[in-house]
This record gives structure tokens, C-alpha cells and sequence, in this order.
């Protein structure tokens, strides 16, 4: 069983599943598939009906090579879908940017949580993110995502994520940001190789240390691809079963496109562990 945990205020004893939406043309799994705003609608009640406990709205894409997106592109894209939601839906909410601007926005029109891959590290967004008081995803990247594929190096993959993630979550500790309000992910696909992404996976319980609930993003992703010499759309099996081996390292959080299909695995998961 997942031993409780909080994300901010709302307590979980169970895995929780953060859906993704993406509203990109260019994502590298579903870039397009959301754009138009009843599309994204009609997605977020699909994947709350599937047993999403938090809608992830990201405006930028994140992937290798990804064109940047303009701040008032990104505040088009996300600030009033995610007002549109919270009237709407019961849910949580998470904004997925590294700007301030966005965050302040975002948090002003109902956004619940920041996810920021770049874990607080640009200009202003420390100070931002501490005086919206919710909480905040931390996520290790090595280099930049337009170049962060081009030859990640590690000496020791394991230590120099988590010395990276203790330093971020000070830095904000050191801002004002509540160490309750703290999540950590190790950026799986972000700078590192496919045996990082392994190595990660398989020794994810070494994040336990932090004292921090984790989060886990593998979803689709091109560890799983590469290794299965097969397509982004051919992923759902890998991605499940990566999300099952997250979950018995000790994650607590699963950020994912194919909802229904990871609670059920975690729901089984969650189970056995009960039974034990």
C-alpha cells in the first residue's frame, strides 16, 4: 500500500494519476490531438472519468528539437482553459511551465500545483512560485530541451540527480516555499541516455531519501521506444509496465496519457500490496 502522502493541502494514500493535456501542435505524442478548446474539454472529462485525480496543462513542448513558444502564445494556450476547467470539473489541476509569468497566471485563473521541468531554476520563478503558496514539481534536466539529447554524460547518474533535486528543493526552502509543497521527479528522457533512464528506474527507490513525494513521467516515452525498436503509439503495454515498476520503487505520482489503462495496472498493484 502507498504509504500517505500530501501534494499541498490534499492527502493521498494511494498512487495518484495526473493526466496530460497538452495544448501543442508539436508534443511528441499527442501534439495537435488537443488544440482546439472543446477538444481539451472533452479530453479532461474523459480522463477524469477514467480516474485522473490532476488535469496536467502544458502550453509549450518540452521535447528534443521543439520550437520555443512565446510567453503570450503560452498564456493564450493554458490561463483561460484552466479557469474553463475549474468551473467545470472537479479536479486538481497543475500548470506545466517554466515561466513565472505563466505560473502566476495560471495559479490566478484555478491552477492547483506548478510542474516546472526547469524545477524553479529561471529567473523570477523561485519568487513567484513561493508567494502563489501551492505546490511545486521539481524535475532534473541536464542541458536545455532543445539540446538536452545531443550527449548527456553522468559519472554517477543516480547521485547527481538527487544532489541536483536536494539543491533545488533548498533553493526553494531558502525562498520560502514550504517543504510540504515540494514534489520531485527525476525527468526521465530529459538529458539522459536509455540506460539512464534505466538505471533511474530501476534504483527510483534511492529518491526516497529527499523525503519527497515523486513523481514519475515515463509515459510514451523514447527509453521504451528505443529499447522495443518501436513507435510512440506502440508504447501503451511499456508504459503501464513502467508505470507498475515506478510504483513498486516507491513513486507516488503518475504523469501519463492512457489513464484508464494505469489505474487499473495501480489499482491491482496497490491491491497485492494491501494483501500482503
Amino acid at each position: 500500500m502507498t504509504q500517505a502522502f500530501n501534494i499541498g493541502p490534499h492527502q493521498f494514500s494511494r498512487p495518484v494519476i495526473m493526466g496530460i493535456l497538452n495544448i501543442t501542435p508539436d508534443s511528441f505524442s499527442d501534439g495537435g490531438s488537443y488544440f482546439a478548446r472543446q477538444q481539451a474539454l472533452a479530453r479532461v472529462e474523459q480522463m477524469l472519468e477514467e480516474g485522473a485525480d490532476v488535469i496536467d496543462v502544458g502550453g509549450e513542448s518540452t521535447r528534443p528539437g521543439a520550437a520555443e513558444v512565446s510567453l503570450e502564445d503560452e498564456l493564450d494556450r493554458t490561463v483561460n482553459l484552466i479557469s474553463e476547467i475549474k468551473q467545470r470539473f472537479e479536479c486538481l489541476v497543475s500548470i506545466d511551465t517554466n515561466k513565472p509569468e505563466v505560473m502566476l497566471q495560471a495559479v490566478m485563473a484555478g491552477a492547483d500545483i506548478i510542474n516546472d521541468v526547469c524545477a524553479l531554476s529561471k529567473p523570477g520563478a523561485l519568487e513567484v512560485a513561493a508567494s502563489l503558496n501551492v505546490p511545486v514539481c521539481l524535475m532534473h534536466m541536464q542541458g536545455l530541451p532543445r539540446t538536452m539529447q545531443a550527449n548527456p554524460e553522468y559519472q554517477d547518474v543516480i547521485s547527481e540527480v538527487i544532489t541536483y533535486l536536494k539543491q533545488r528543493v533548498e533553493s526553494c526552502v531558502a525562498a520560502g516555499i514550504c517543504q510540504s509543497n515540494i514534489i520531485v521527479d527525476p525527468g526521465f528522457g530529459f538529458g539522459k541516455t536509455l540506460d539512464h533512464n534505466f538505471q533511474l528506474l530501476a534504483q527510483l527507490n534511492e529518491f526516497k531519501q529527499l523525503g519527497l513525494p515523486i513523481l514519475a513521467g515515463m509515459s510514451r516515452k523514447s527509453m521504451f521506444g528505443k529499447l522495443l525498436s518501436t513507435s510512440t503509439d506502440n508504447l501503451l503495454a511499456a508504459s503501464i509496465t513502467g508505470a507498475v515498476l515506478a510504483a513498486q520503487q516507491g513513486a507516488h505520482i503518475f504523469r501519463v496519457h492512457d489513464v484508464k489503462e494505469t489505474v487499473d495496472a495501480l489499482t491491482i498493484f496497490s491491491k497485492v500490496q494491501m494483501s500482503k
